[in-house]
């Protein structure tokens, strides 16, 4: 039971608050009686009135006796009450903002401020510009897209925050979360050298919002063997180019593996063996000079000895023993193999997808080593779980990126510009095996990759637990957008923004009066249902060597001046769905004819 001591300061207490409350109301109330009053009396040509709030207040009629009852009324009360009313609400919203300001700054208490990340703010990365391409050298003006990629700004502020063109990203956004309106299509937009571009989508997407833009500045190369933007056939790109090595050849048939196979079960007999057969014919026929599609004919046929002849006749003499003893080896397990291979390698059946990847009279070459120099754009579209078709499209991508490496060692160790490598959606058309270990080195080449990802298990379906944590430890910058539903890898997300001071009040009552403490306690500033609660704009970014920071993210179609952007983007869709519509039209002979 409180004790009457507390019951009388506590009533004490009560009174004051009333007391203060009653006079914070009518102090200004009758001030702005009086001026209110005063001003009325001067428009009406009567006597100013000497200073006294309070006559204005309660004996206005006194204050002003010349004036009317209608204008003291007006002046005097309603005036006054309309003014404080007015106040008072302009200082609800004002405590209203501060206090959602205040929510979100409560949120990101211990994140990264200017100073954290100054490496990526913009006097540092365009110091470091002038240090890594030596055409900005002596530039006096520098444009920030020639420094490095845009994330976004620092969140709540205007400072922008950059990647430098020597670090290597990946970025886990949930679809709809920004990942390609705020970083691949800006990314592409504004890349000053040239830019590889995988993606699942054409309409809609970062094809038709950059594929107008790029053209201006380069040449665009567009490979759709699955026809998702249903273009037309431009280019081939010959994938037995680098095959003409062993390690070439197997670095080509891995991909066909791991197009068709996840990583847990690429070490299994069957799958090994099937991707031994592949790189074995693959060198064959690049030494021969033959179409790709010549290995589908001689995995029809095991018992055709020219891929034996062929590797002999250049030297391969081991490669040839074992080709040969798999084909002579029992029965069952020659055709377990090959049935594997045959499956690995059946998009080149298709005739549609083959075009690509063979030489087509009157169609342009495209030739990796002389896109690393130029200004061009390379567009590699291919479904989810495209099978064979989505191994074509990373072989490229692999072509392209280690074409660019050989460059980047002939020019003095890196690119001048840069080469900007967005594999959006990588897990489903770009699955790279060793993309992790290209992550240690491709970064100081000049060869930006952007790794982009929908969740953290996508990635360790790909490349395995250690692959995808050698990925996320080799990238320099990590981007992390809403709509992270994983509770283990937002816990990991919520040690490694850490934790911060937080101050506790305790207050306790006895029998001598009210007492307050103040202590200290560890809280994680970001904790996983937060991080799970991101908002939609905004993102997570982790750089090495600095405190986690909180962007506002930067969505291609609210920068300035895309209008026209979004009018070219417009057309390009409709270009495509009238491409589509022309290609499945139905013929006469659909319906046969009428009776």
């Amino acid at each position: 039971m409180p004790s009457p001591s507390s019951n009388t300061s506590d009533s004490y207490d009560i009174a004051f608050r009333f007391l203060l409350t009653v006079f914070a109301i009518v102090v200004p109330l009758a001030h702005v009686a009086w001026l209110s009053g005063n001003i009325t009396a001067y428009l009406t040509g009567t006597a100013w009135a000497p200073y006294q709030p309070t006559a204005a207040l309660l004996h206005p009629d006194k204050l002003w006796p010349a004036a009317g009852e209608t204008s003291l009324l007006i002046s005097t009360r309603i005036v006054p009450i309309a003014v404080l009313l007015a106040l008072g609400a302009a200082v609800g919203i004002v405590w209203a903002r501060h206090q959602g300001r205040g929510g979100r700054e409560k949120m990101v208490t211990g994140m990264a401020k200017p100073r954290d990340i100054e490496p990526l703010m913009a006097k540092a990365i365009t110091d470091k510009a002038r240090s890594l391409r030596p055409s900005l050298k002596n530039a006096k003006r520098i444009d920030g897209d020639d420094t490095g990629i845009l994330l976004g700004n620092l969140q709540d502020s205007k400072h922008e925050v950059r990647m430098g063109y020597e670090d290597v990203a990946v970025a886990i956004m949930a679809p709809r979360s920004g990942k390609t309106t705020s970083l691949a299509i800006p990314s592409t937009l504004n890349a000053p050298g040239p830019v590889l571009l995988t993606s699942n989508k054409a309409a809609g997407d970062a094809y038709t919002a950059t594929i107008d833009a790029r053209a201006r500045v380069g040449q665009v190369w567009s490979m759709d063997p699955q026809q998702i933007a249903h273009a037309t056939r431009a280019m081939w790109w010959n994938p037995l180019a680098d095959a003409k090595t062993l390690d070439g050849a197997v670095r080509l048939a891995g991909h066909f593996l791991a197009a068709s196979v996840d990583a847990s079960q690429q070490g299994d007999f069957w799958s090994k063996a099937g991707s031994n057969i592949l790189s074995q014919l693959f060198l064959a026929a690049a030494l021969d000079e033959r179409p790709i599609t010549d290995v589908t004919q001689w995995l029809a046929f095991p018992a055709d000895r020219t891929p034996l002849d062929v590797l002999r006749d250049h030297g391969f003499t081991a490669v040839a023993a074992q080709l040969k003893g798999t084909v002579e080896g029992p029965p069952e397990t020659r055709d377990g193999i090959y049935e594997t291979a045959r499956q690995y390698a059946a998009a080149l059946l298709n005739s549609e997808i083959a075009a690509w990847v063979t030489p087509q009279a009157g169609v342009a070459e495209f030739r990796p080593p002389e896109f690393a120099t130029s200004t061009d754009t390379l567009y590699l579209l291919s479904k989810d779980g495209g099978g064979g078709a989505s191994a074509l499209i990373a072989a490229c991508a692999d072509s392209v990126m280690r074409a660019a490496t050989a460059q980047a060692e002939r020019a003095g160790g890196r690119l001048d510009p840069p080469m900007l490598a967005i594999l959006d959606e990588a897990a489903n058309v770009c699955k790279i095996s060793d993309l992790p270990d290209l992550y240690s080195h491709l970064g100081s080449r000049g060869i930006i990759p952007v790794t982009i990802l929908q969740s953290y298990r996508q990635g360790q379906k790909v490349w395995g637990d250690a692959g995808m944590d050698s990925l996320w430890s080799a990238s320099t910058i990590k981007v992390i957008g809403s709509g992270i539903d994983d509770p283990d890898f937002a816990d990991k997300l919520s040690r490694l923004i850490g934790d911060h001071d937080v101050e506790t009040t305790s207050t306790s009552h006895s029998q001598s009066g009210k007492s307050t403490s103040v202590s200290m306690r560890q809280e994680r500033i970001l904790p996983a249902d937060a991080i799970r609660a991101l908002p939609k704009g905004t993102a997570l970014c982790f750089a090495t060597g600095m405190r986690a920071a909180m962007l506002d993210l930067r969505p291609w179609y609210l920068e300035p001046g895309t209008a026209e952007l979004s009018a070219a983007s417009a057309r390009a869709s409709k270009a495509i769905t009238a491409r589509a519509v022309t290609k499945h039209a139905p013929t006469q002979g659909d319906y046969g004819t009428a009776a």
